[in-house]
């Protein structure tokens, strides 16, 4: 049998959540960063929250916005040309 495989146990392990909450549990890791934990979850708290992971909720506004300004530009330009068209005709 190998001797030495097992990663080292840290029986004190320090948790740090971005809520701000902290706590200790084992771990093979001596310090642990979460994003979401029991004191601030949806679930334990029985409040919804909006968790914004890596700034998906800034990047889906962003596209719509440039989705959003596309769309009005291509009807100004079809504007344009059917002004130009009905000017032309007269």
């Amino acid at each position: 049998m190998k001797t030495n495989v097992h990663p080292t146990w840290y029986p004190e392990a320090r948790v740090h959540c971005a809520c701000g909450s902290t706590f200790v549990t084992g771990s093979t890791k001596p310090e642990i960063a979460v994003e979401i934990c029991s004191a601030c979850h949806p679930l334990f708290t029985g409040q919804q929250k909006l968790v914004d992971t890596a700034g998906r909720v800034d990047k889906f506004n962003q596209r719509a916005a440039i989705a959003k300004r596309k769309q009005e530009e291509a009807a100004a330009r079809s504007r344009e040309r059917a002004a130009k068209k009905a000017a032309a005709e007269q």
